[in-house]
């Protein structure tokens, strides 16, 4: 592994690299990569597709409604090709990437009139993304409950609607770690809680939910709130005269409050300057409360409200730099408040974003067009370093999704960093644009199976969200070696066969650890093709095995989606008392009903850790099992088959 650094400013050509030219003119930096590639991975999260050659992409935090297409919440100037070279432009700045027959990058100045630093990168593409991240900044590993199952809607506002969820929770048996409130606060300065009595007491219920295994995350979004014409907000209005006159928002040239301009989302709303430290502590002065009663963590929406050039932060950016990093000075914030024990869910960011985990792919309709972009998205922001990652399961907006779509996105969220439903209120809060069936938005399971009428539907669902329990272990133990390494929990398959040109472009299927997911992301559909790499890889479902190198027609049926465990592997289990997938082991965390490991193959070797200082080395040949408790002091077991 060999890494380049050029400061742009002085540099006059790039010496090492012969095949990389330089040139400055005026306000611009253009670098030319004059190689053979065929695939160029990376950039931040990517809703079209995965291998961005033969496109353009700018680098540029922007916000849509569902449908992103090549629009980024988050995107990130990092990017590697199948020629083990890597690129990564340390700037703020919206800069633009050319991925034709040869790459060009074009580099603005920024409001210093300097340019940045680039590097290059010569290894492997793990070699790559690690050295990317050790520049930018490792991922610690967020606590266990939060790779549990979430549940999350905006209509609950009331404890009321909390306590009705608890009991369908219970009813149906249904395991879930994290609940999150969106509706939760006063609506005018998403800080106070229960001003006109909704709530009998939020303290209270939040130790309910602890006690019962539940974390709490309550919504934020970084505004200072223009009111709705004819309503009136005292607290509101003394917080809006406050960060005038102390000056606590981002500003425009003129030194007047920016406000985020009409037709956008919060339209005449000013925005804090959390480059301001007066700023910061004013706001979480304010929110200091919700983490003395308790709260878990929040989830820190929007973000991509800087629209002009001209307005300015207290540390002397602009518009420039501000349009990418508002959203990660917003971030770094609520991170350094809420500190390593509780959890961000962000939507918007860019450059070392993986030390604010976690992320959430922001808003989709509920559509197979949707669900394939999901897929997409996950892969391409895990390889630009973020490792922990999740999507609302078959979109939160429009009419209700189909039972089949509802049922394939459950079960690819299963095997990823974040498994979470969620939906918008009732009537929908985009009703008008994309009106909802039957007067519900509801994405809970037992809505699903009450407006579809399919009384079974509950049963299929409690499996996956089981199985996501039973899975915890080995999901653990794969975010912490994501944590130490930088590499992704949902791998693109090149990161694990870079000499497999066959790979390069496959974009529906991905490496969980070990394990291969192949979702089915086409309606009416029971069967798909699969590429399985090198090597012999055993069927999760059927204990089947197929030789590598191959592609295989594979029919999962209705209730389950392609899933292979690569022979050498193992996978840590905490399994119910019948030691099968799907059995229901509760909302605990500090101790393992059963934990069993199931490994494939002839040869491998398994190493395991968890939170709770067990570490565990199996290694097996020829049907001999050899087990090393390094540290701990647990049971197990080894079963043959799940």
């Amino acid at each position: 592994m060999k890494t380049y650094k050029y400061n742009l400013n002085s540099a006059l050509n790039i010496d090492d690299l012969d095949y990389v030219c330089l040139k400055k003119e005026n306000d611009k930096c253009t670098i030319t990569i004059d190689i053979n590639y065929q695939a160029a991975y990376g950039l931040g999260e990517r809703f079209n597709c995965i291998n961005q050659k033969g496109l353009t992409v700018q680098s540029h935090v922007y916000e849509k409604f569902c449908n992103q297409g090549e629009i980024s919440y988050c995107p990130i100037p990092f990017f590697f090709t199948n020629t083990g070279l890597g690129v990564y432009v340390d700037s703020w700045v919206i800069n633009e990437f050319d991925f034709g027959d040869t790459i060009k990058i074009t580099i603005s100045k920024d409001s210093s009139d300097k340019f940045p630093e680039i590097y290059f990168f010569l290894g492997e593409p793990k070699e790559i993304i690690s050295e990317y991240v050790s520049l930018t900044g490792k991922p610690f590993i967020t606590p266990k409950w939060s790779f549990g199952p979430w549940i999350s809607a905006n209509r609950w506002n009331t404890e009321e609607l909390v306590e009705e969820q608890l009991e369908l929770l219970e009813k149906h048996k249904f395991p879930a770690n994290v609940m999150v409130l969106e509706a939760w606060s006063d609506e005018a300065t998403f800080y106070r809680w229960n001003e006109n009595g909704e709530w009998k007491n939020p303290k209270e219920m939040i130790d309910k939910l602890h006690d019962k295994g539940i974390k709490l995350l309550l919504w934020q979004c970084p505004v200072i709130k223009k009111m709705e014409e004819g309503r009136f907000h005292k607290v509101n209005e003394e917080d809006w005269e406050h960060v005038k006159q102390k000056g606590l928002c981002i500003k425009n040239a003129d030194g007047s409050p920016y406000t985020i301009p009409k037709r956008r989302w919060f339209s005449g709303s000013m925005i804090p300057d959390f480059t301001n430290e007066e700023t910061i502590k004013w706001w979480f002065e304010k929110r200091q409360h919700l983490l003395d009663i308790g709260v878990d963590g929040f989830k820190t929406d929007g973000g991509e409200f800087v629209y002009d050039d001209d307005i300015k932060a207290h540390n002397g950016m602009t518009g420039i730099e501000l349009k990418n990093a508002y959203a990660s000075s917003y971030v770094q914030a609520y991170h350094d408040f809420i500190g390593k024990d509780r959890v961000l869910y962000s939507r918007a960011g860019y450059k070392g974003q993986q030390n604010f985990p976690m992320q959430w792919a922001g808003d989709q309709q509920s559509t197979w067009d949707e669900l394939r972009h999901i897929i997409l998205a996950g892969i391409s922001l895990g390889m630009s370093g973020v490792p922990y990652w999740g999507f609302d399961i078959a979109g939160f907006a429009g009419e209700l999704p189909t039972v089949e779509l509802y049922e394939r996105s459950t079960q690819l969220a299963v095997f990823t960093p974040v498994m979470q439903w969620h939906s918008e209120p009732i009537g929908g809060q985009f009703s008008e644009i994309l009106p909802g069936i039957k007067g519900t938005n509801d994405r809970s399971p037992w809505n699903m199976a009450l407006c579809y009428q399919d009384e079974d539907l509950i049963d299929r669902l409690r499996y996956h969200h089981n199985l996501r329990t039973n899975l915890l272990p080995y999901i653990y133990d794969q975010a912490k070696k994501s944590s130490e390494t930088g590499i992704p929990m949902m791998k693109h398959l090149v990161l694990e066969y870079p000499e497999d040109e066959l790979v390069y472009n496959i974009e529906d299927s991905f490496m969980f650890g070990d394990i291969l997911v192949a979702p089915i992301i086409f309606e009416g559909k029971t069967d798909r093709e699969v590429y399985l790499p090198d090597g012999m890889w055993t069927n999760l479902w059927t204990g089947e095995t197929f030789t590598g190198n191959k592609r295989y027609q594979i029919d999962s049926g209705k209730e389950r989606i392609p899933v292979f465990l690569r022979n050498g592997g193992g996978i840590a289990l905490n399994l119910g008392e019948d030691k099968e997938l799907g059995s229901y082991v509760g909302n605990g965390m500090e101790e393992y009903n059963n934990l069993c490991f199931y490994l494939a193959g002839d040869v491998g070797e398994y190493c395991f850790s968890d939170d709770l200082g067990n570490k565990i080395l199996i290694t097996w040949k020829d049907g001999i099992n050899k087990t090393q408790v390094l540290s701990g002091n647990i049971q197990f077991d080894i079963i043959d088959n799940i």
